[in-house]
């Protein structure tokens, strides 16, 4: 007599065994009270609130908690569209199949290796799609600049001249018009503090961020690990606090890459 439970029928405990033999790729930085970040922002605070061997009422209290205050752009994080639209989705409107994405990775690391200031262009996505086929809808679309190499330097992601100028890599206007107006692309991520380029953020242009929020979708900034991915075929989990009419939160990002 089969005694295996029906939800079994369904494959999804089977699909989780396969996904289980593939590799794993924890796409997200570690936060301190020291992480790198927009300069707008104020230091974080971060404390240790009761330790295991503290006494409450004489009591030892046996547990551990911590106290964290922090902008919500804070570490790799989200972006939601109301970071920049008023009346546009709150993070906690986000639905959960939008977590789950296929990945797919631009990668311009040679050329900001020694153009710090390098954009990513339509032959970049080109090159890709004549590689790997057509930008799938509701993809995930990565930049990948090896900017977060320099992690947890400040100094060098902001990679400021004495002018004050930031130079880091970004996105192109073209480019997100192409992915998220012809390939209906879900949302995307970098490696970088922020969407528009440091020459442009330092200025303070952000309007490739403004572009890409407009849309009513979200990104993620300041991913980590993008060089351990390939540049298809893997898929991307991204996922955050369900803070109410939350405006960006630190997120927890992984990818899900087939066995080579």
């Amino acid at each position: 007599m089969n005694t295996a439970s029906p939800l079994a029928d369904i494959g999804l405990w089977s699909l989780l065994q396969r996904l289980r033999g593939q590799r794993w790729v924890d796409l997200t930085h570690t936060f301190s009270a020291t992480t790198p970040h927009h300069p707008s922002f104020r230091p974080a605070e971060l404390r240790k609130t009761v330790d295991h061997e503290d006494l409450i009422d004489g009591q030892r209290a046996g547990f551990m908690t911590h106290e964290y205050r922090f902008a919500g752009q804070w570490g790799t994080h989200v972006d939601p569209p109301v970071h920049y639209h008023a009346g546009l989705r709150y993070q906690d409107e986000i639905p959960v199949a939008e977590m789950l994405l296929p990945l797919v990775v631009l990668d311009i690391s040679a050329r900001a290796a020694t153009d710090p200031d390098s954009c990513v262009t339509l032959s970049d996505v080109a090159a890709w799609e004549a590689r790997c086929g057509r930008i799938p809808e509701g993809a995930f679309v990565a930049l990948r600049s090896d900017w977060s190499k320099r992690w947890p330097d400040q100094a060098r992601m902001l990679n400021a001249d004495r002018e004050g100028i930031s130079h880091f890599p970004g996105w192109s206007l073209p480019v997100l018009k192409l992915l998220f107006e012809e390939r209906a692309i879900c949302a995307c991520g970098h490696e970088t503090t922020d969407t528009d380029p440091g020459i442009a953020s330092s200025r303070g242009d952000y309007g490739l961020e403004r572009y890409v929020l407009g849309r009513n979708c979200w990104q993620i900034e300041m991913l980590a690990n993008l060089d351990q991915v390939p540049e298809a075929g893997a898929l991307i989990v991204a996922t955050w606090p369900k803070a109410e009419k939350g405006s960006g939160f630190p997120a927890r990002v992984f990818a899900i890459c087939p066995e080579a």
